[in-house]
């Protein structure tokens, strides 16, 4: 690193820890909150940040509405108008200041905020920050703070009536907050109102950062060049000293400050740099960056930023099959393995630091290097990509738009211009941030929904107009002024709709469930990038007994019905499950292939893609968790359950991935390695029967090269006996088990599972074996925990040892379920020796 030794030399060595600190004075304002309806309840306590639907569910003025069909029984609660209020006090210090500010970081939507009775300002949009000067108005040592908020439905109805045109997808484009709240076909109608991020008061003397940005200038492996884009903002002209420290080393820099907020550029040089990785590929490193604000001999103002020196390139060009779609790391292709990420709760506040380690911590353990924040949900809180930038995850993010065309006037264009810079501003330092994406689905769904049908010439041209104005003009630049991160205008680029999808740009397939495809098509049918396709399937027996509010599996009760919001759903999870599985009239048993058939469906999908890399370069399935307990299509449900899929999953996106697939009567075994390194060993093959009898076997030295995907042995299935028959494949510790048939059709013989479970230190370890093959072996219990692996087919007289994660001093009540007993009768499972 270049050291750069300016004014103080003393200081840039031993640091700035002997001076005085007059930093700037920030209080969160989050206690003695009182909410009340008007016209609807008297003041009570309330929670900040919060919502309106979680203060009145804290004091029983309505049931929760997660559970049963109680969201039908709170939908009056949007309707009405809320107030909140709270009393602050202000110290003689801060009184004192020469700036006072509140800072609202987030308030839903529509609400005018009064200080000590008078009106200060108008918000409209749940994704903008709004700051209020104290200053400028009077103060005393003790304030009333009071925030009205209207009802969503009384504003967009005059502006729906007032629109020129009648746009697609109702009432909620006119409303800047997160879509989704309005019900979307995997969560729940409930349009949330209240102060949902937090209120802080910040006062300050004479000078503060008002932003830092870290901006790459050049980087390669002798060295980075990073330029520090500083604004403060100072009362008057005068020379500060500005302290940089990276991990240990110290920079210290004269500045000039004028008077307002002007942008101060800082050169650093670090040598030798150690370059950000995903966790699959390497060492996700950050640097501690931390900055200080010196005057008068003290630290005016001070801040730390974690962050990451690596390129991240979107590299969308013309080749010879229409146009690639991958991202460069560090200037290597990396093939991307991840889900789309909707917000976890639909009560915001509910969501806590736990949650996100958790579910980033499982996305890590499940080899996904890259999650897509979709376009109807929120932008995530710092937190979020905090964690992301540390575990080594990419984020794919949305501007909040989606399914929809939106208004073009002048106020709505403004309004999302500040929204965009805003949210660009806070996130531009995360190392994890790999694309800005304009919206999801708008496009497509203006080109093939019937969006434009009966309108005409003029109107549709005016309509994609609006459309342009936003995500080809708006959004792309803020996001090249703003920042270094590349920018993609919708995603899908094309539909399933047109035949290009499979040549240029990313892909949404949803012929598979919504248009009723075999699972077979994903096979067939592989796009440059394909960033959503999915499938349905039940939860977990706790989340369907937590909606009933019963201890025994019933799918047929009002509750479920409720909470299945596709209107197909549960007919095409059936149509599915007849195509490829046996079904039970056990209700359990059927929950339980229900999660088998959605990971069987992803999973070929994700293998293709995989398979046919370098032309294709990504796989994300729709969607990785739940906002509420549902049935959905995804991977983790709404207690942070693993499904069938998410186990999946994770070995098919593991560096090294055997994957075989039937061609033409062979069999074809390709070895796909996702490192930048070689891998030489041998590769065996075994074919035997359900009983563990080989049939044949072979084997061969095999080098299988960096970043690659490639056959590597076939064989006709002229001899196959498809339904009794298993191959084995075996490469560098992995092994892959592969059917020639569906399911349904596999004569699955009956046997008995042996288990032997051992109390550890962190839970339990169980050790399973069988005379016959076990398919899809699934271990479930009442106790809280995790199972290191589960949904997985035991080879014949092989043990399997599993871990069950968990606090509980026991674990009497495990059971298995396999699809041999479903084929036939219940197995018997022989007791602890």
């Amino acid at each position: 690193m270049r050291r750069i030794f300016v004014g103080f030399l003393i200081l840039a060595l031993f640091g700035c820890s002997t001076l005085d600190k007059d930093l700037p004075l920030e209080i969160e304002l989050n206690t003695n909150w009182q909410f009340k309806g008007i016209n609807t309840l008297d003041w009570k306590s309330a929670s900040v940040p919060g919502n309106i639907f979680t203060d009145l569910l804290s004091h029983k003025v309505i049931e929760d509405p997660f559970i049963k069909t109680n969201e039908e029984k709170v939908q009056w609660v949007s309707k009405k108008d809320w107030e909140y209020k709270t009393n602050f006090s202000l110290s003689e210090e801060i009184l004192n200041k020469k700036n006072i500010e509140l800072n609202f970081e987030g308030l839903d939507t529509y609400a005018k905020i009064y200080i000590n009775g008078n009106y200060q300002l108008n918000t409209d949009n749940a994704f903008k920050r709004y700051t209020i000067s104290l200053k400028d108005i009077p103060m005393y040592k003790s304030n009333e703070l009071k925030i009205v908020f209207e009802n969503i439905g009384s504003i967009e109805n005059p502006a729906k009536l007032n629109s020129k045109y009648k746009l697609p997808e109702g009432k909620r484009i006119y409303t800047r907050k997160a879509q989704f709240q309005y019900g979307w076909d995997w969560g729940p109608k409930l349009n949330t109102l209240g102060i949902w991020k937090p209120i802080t008061l910040k006062a300050w003397d004479d000078l503060k950062f008002e932003n830092i940005y870290i901006r790459q200038k050049e980087i390669d492996k002798d060295k980075a060049l990073l330029s520090v884009e500083i604004i403060i903002e100072s009362k008057d002209d005068r020379n500060i000293q500005l302290f940089t420290k990276i991990n240990k080393e110290i920079i210290s820099s004269n500045i000039s400050l004028k008077k307002g907020k002007h942008t101060y550029k800082v050169p650093i040089e670090i040598i030798n740099p150690k370059l950000w990785w995903t966790h699959n590929l390497g060492n996700p490193y950050l640097y501690n960056f931390n900055f200080q604000l010196i005057s008068d001999g003290k630290i005016k103002d001070e801040k730390s930023i974690k962050k990451g020196i690596r390129t991240i390139k979107l590299i969308a060009k013309k080749d010879t099959i229409g146009e690639s779609f991958y991202f460069e790391l560090n200037g290597k292709p990396v093939f991307m393995k991840g889900a789309n990420y909707i917000p976890q709760n639909n009560f915001q506040n509910k969501v806590t630091n736990q949650h996100y380690e958790k579910l980033l911590s499982d996305v890590v353990e499940s080899n996904m290097n890259m999650l897509r924040v979709w376009g109807g949900g929120i932008y995530e809180n710092d937190i979020f990509y905090d964690i992301c930038d540390e575990k080594g995850i990419l984020v794919w993010q949305d501007f909040m738009f989606a399914c929809a065309m939106y208004p073009g006037s002048i106020e709505f264009l403004a309004n999302v211009k500040e929204e965009a810079e805003q949210q660009i501003k806070r996130l531009r330092n995360h190392t994890s941030i790999a694309l800005w994406c304009g919206n999801n689905e708008n496009a497509e769904g203006w080109r093939r929904w019937g969006w434009q049908a009966k309108r005409t010439k003029k109107e549709k041209e005016e309509i994609w107009n609006d459309y342009l104005a936003v995500f080809d003009t708006i959004l792309p630049k803020s996001v090249a002024k703003l920042s270094e991160t590349n920018y993609w205008e919708t995603s899908p680029k094309y539909g399933r709709g047109n035949p290009k999808y499979q040549m240029e740009g990313d892909a949404h397939d949803w012929w598979v469930w919504h248009d009723g495809y075999p699972f077979e098509h994903f096979e067939k049918n592989v796009p440059r990038f394909m960033s959503e396709f999915g499938f349905q399937s039940f939860p977990s027996f706790e989340t369907i007994n937590y909606i009933n509010q019963n201890d025994t599996i019933n799918l047929k009760t009002d509750a479920i019905k409720l909470h299945q919001k596709h209107a197909k759903g549960f007919q095409l999870i059936e149509e599915y499950m007849n195509r490829n599985y046996k079904i039970s009239k056990n209700e359990e048993d059927y929950v339980y292939v229900s999660q088998l058939l959605q990971a069987k469906g992803i999973v070929m999908g994700i293998e293709a893609h995989r398979r046919a890399k370098p032309t294709n370069m990504g796989s994300l399935y729709w969607q990785l968790n739940d906002c509420w307990p549902s049935i959905s299509w995804s991977s983790i449900d709404y207690f942070g359950q693993w499904k069938a899929l998410q186990y999946k999953a994770k070995n098919a996106f593991k560096n090294l991935l055997i994957s075989s697939t039937i061609e033409k009567n062979k069999v074809k075994i390709f070895v796909i390695n996702d490192t930048f390194n070689p891998i030489q060993g041998n590769l065996k093959v075994t074919l035997i029967d359900f009983y563990g009898k080989e049939i044949w076997k072979d084997s061969k030295e095999i080098q299988v090269l960096e970043n690659s995907s490639k056959p590597y042995f076939n064989f006709s299935l002229e001899s196959i006996k498809s339904e009794s028959s298993v191959l084995i494949t075996e490469f560098k510790n992995q092994q892959s088990v592969f059917f020639f048939t569906k399911p349904k059709d596999l004569n699955l013989p009956k046997g008995i599972i042996k288990k032997v479970v051992s109390k550890t230190k962190n839970g339990f370890s169980i050790i399973l074996t069988s005379d016959v093959l076990q398919k899809d072996m699934f271990l479930f219990s009442k106790g809280k925990g995790h199972f290191s692996d589960n949904f997985f087919d035991l080879i014949p007289n092989q043990n399997k040892v599993i871990k069950f994660i968990t606090k509980e001093n026991s674990l009497n009540d495990l059971r298995i379920k396999t699809l041999n007993s479903i084929h036939n009768t219940l197995l018997p499972i022989e007791k602890n020796p």
